[in-house]
């Protein structure tokens, strides 16, 4: 297994760019799996369905399953959030781990930057990040950079970025 992470401001387009970049892998035979991280409170399910009754009434954990997916959710009450090396360890094997999110972490990223955002790129205060897909050139970027909507390129460029995991866990302090 493998982990490659995206990170970016919020409203750069992360998101449109994993949702793109996962059929072009699995056109590759690449198969992926994703963790997405998350600043604020949010549920899977609506308050009133009975997980979200069962979660509220105290339930440490709720599996919810029916014939096409089911989905684990884990309530931390007081706990301290968890850290990405715990979360990757709770994945099935797969060829690739999209991480979006974490950018504070220490493993290979993904910059994605777009120059609507407003926002100044990561890359030059960010050693972990390797390259950087963006609609703004970067002559100085010491990296990689790649135009946003180039996803076949993106695709061969994480493939060939991509960490594996036992490198992942042992840079990101696994067992903290």
């Amino acid at each position: 297994m493998r982990v490659i992470g995206l990170a970016g401001w919020s409203g750069a387009g992360k998101t449109t760019v994993v949702t793109r970049l996962i059929p072009e892998l699995g056109r590759r035979g690449v198969s992926v799996s994703t963790l997405k991280h998350a600043h604020h409170a949010f549920d899977l399910d609506t308050p009133g369905k009975d997980s979200h009754a069962h979660r509220e009434a105290g339930a440490r954990e709720v599996l919810i399953s029916s014939e096409r997916r089911w989905a684990l959710m884990r309530e931390l009450r007081d706990e301290p959030e968890a850290e990405l090396p715990d979360l990757l360890a709770r994945l099935s094997p797969v060829d690739l781990v999209i991480v979006e999110g974490f950018k504070r972490q220490a493993h290979a990223k993904l910059e994605i930057h777009r120059a609507a955002n407003g926002k100044p790129p990561l890359h030059p205060g960010d050693p972990t990040i390797v390259a950087v897909a963006s609609d703004t050139a970067f002559p100085d970027a010491g990296r990689p950079v790649i135009d946003i909507d180039d996803i076949q390129g993106i695709a061969a460029l994480i493939l060939a970025q991509a960490q594996p995991l036992a490198e992942v866990l042992a840079r990101c302090g696994a067992g903290r």
